[in-house]
């Protein structure tokens, strides 16, 4: 009998010796099908509170109004000043338009009496990083006004192009820092895109809201950027 009990016994191990190599085999495959998980399909993290501009539509609404954009070259520089989109403008209680945006955007904000912030602390999207001095932010135009120029602005009246720069109520205006900002200038997201890229669904979101809110173009390049900057959405 001890003999026949160590047979099964041998049996029984092979068996499960068996089953591991196929469970193995089969994860394995599995890896090979379906690959590392695609970082751009990872949800974009939570921004901390007090940061961010209104307005900033979900993916697929963004995707849809990418999709009803005028496509066109980009218009001529001629005649650009950046005096002709008057900002900052005053928002009443002795606060300009930046003010507004550094309160808005920052946590525990405090100010003086001419609405300035004097403390306060601010997370710039575009980059992670945190301030606690409002002179390191900038005030970001998601779709600068030189970019607006060339895509439609430069048929509007100074009064237009004012509200433009100035903004509050959709995803134009966004503290962010400064040297971050002075790197992109101009630029168009074909050109360039936030450091952080966890943010570039968010950011290409924020740029085809507002030039569909004003009914700017977009070139082609721009088109192919922020179609796969959604893609990530």
């Amino acid at each position: 009998m001890k003999g026949v009990w160590v047979k099964k016994r041998k049996t029984w191990v092979s068996t499960l010796v068996l089953v591991a190599v196929v469970v193995a085999a089969l994860v394995w495959q599995a890896d090979e099908l379906l690959g590392p998980a695609d970082s751009a399909a990872s949800p974009t993290p939570p921004v901390p509170a007090g940061s961010g501009p209104p307005g900033i539509p979900d993916g697929d609404t963004a995707k849809s109004h990418l999709a009803e954009l005028a496509v066109a070259p980009d218009g001529s520089m001629a005649g650009y000043d950046r005096e002709k989109f008057p900002h900052w403008s005053s928002q009443g209680d002795n606060c300009n338009t930046r003010e507004v945006v550094l309160e808005r955007d920052g946590t525990d904000v405090k100010a003086g009496e001419n609405c300035a912030p004097t403390s306060g602390t601010w997370y710039s999207a575009y980059d992670g990083a945190t301030w606690s001095d409002p002179a390191d932010l900038d005030i970001d135009h998601v779709v600068p006004l030189a970019a607006a120029w060339r895509s439609g602005a430069s048929g509007w009246t100074d009064d237009r192009r004012g509200d433009f720069a100035n903004d509050l109520d959709g995803p134009q205006l966004i503290a962010v820092t400064d040297n971050v900002n002075q790197e992109k200038g101009d630029k168009s997201p074909d050109q360039w895109k936030p450091p952080s890229v966890s943010y570039w669904c968010t950011y290409a979101s924020m740029w085809v809201t507002v030039k569909h809110k004003w009914e700017l173009t977009i070139s082609d390049m721009e088109q192919t950027a922020l179609t796969s900057m959604l893609g990530r959405c």
